[in-house]
């Protein structure tokens, strides 16, 4: 049996050759972000850019990225910027709280993108907020409490995605 193209292959080999110069595959999250992935990730010498490619499994009826992948994402990004902020250690931060704002929409194809910064740490909590775009346009607001879990490795891994 041979396979054939579909349109969801074409849109899904598509969104992978379309992706911002600089930006790298990367593998975090374990199988929940692998199946619904993938995520790209950037150094920007200041910051942790993260994104994905909007594909037509993403999306809901009206072709809009639905809003359960856009809070997957949004709750993969201020841990995912806390790797690369400051002098903490590398842990797992699972959610407390996550508040999203959902400020517009990312249309099937559409690049998203997302910053955050962790605001605070305490000893046993992670406090964050970031924003996410669209193709530019400001599509999420975001912040949320993370728990201070249980290291990763022995903790000390500055470039996790190798990025840097």
């Amino acid at each position: 049996m041979t396979h054939t193209s579909t349109h969801f292959d074409d849109v899904a080999m598509t969104a992978a050759e379309n992706i911002p110069e600089g930006f790298r595959s990367v593998k975090l999250g374990g199988p929940f972000i692998s199946h619904n992935g993938p995520l790209y990730a950037k150094w920007s010498g200041q910051r942790l850019l993260l994104g994905f490619r909007v594909e037509e499994r993403h999306s809901n009826p009206l072709k809009v990225c639905h809003g359960g992948m856009l809070a997957t994402f949004a709750d993969m990004l201020i841990p995912c910027a806390a790797m690369y902020q400051g002098e903490m250690e590398r842990r797992f931060l699972p959610t407390i709280s996550l508040q999203i704002d959902y400020m517009g929409a990312a249309a099937l194809g559409a690049w998203v993108q997302g910053e955050a910064e962790v605001l605070r740490t305490t000893r046993n909590m992670l406090f964050g907020q970031g924003l996410v775009t669209a193709d530019g346009q400001a599509a999420l607001r975001v912040s949320g409490i993370f728990k201070m879990g249980q290291l990763i490795g022995d903790g000390t891994a500055t470039d996790p995605l190798g990025l840097k």
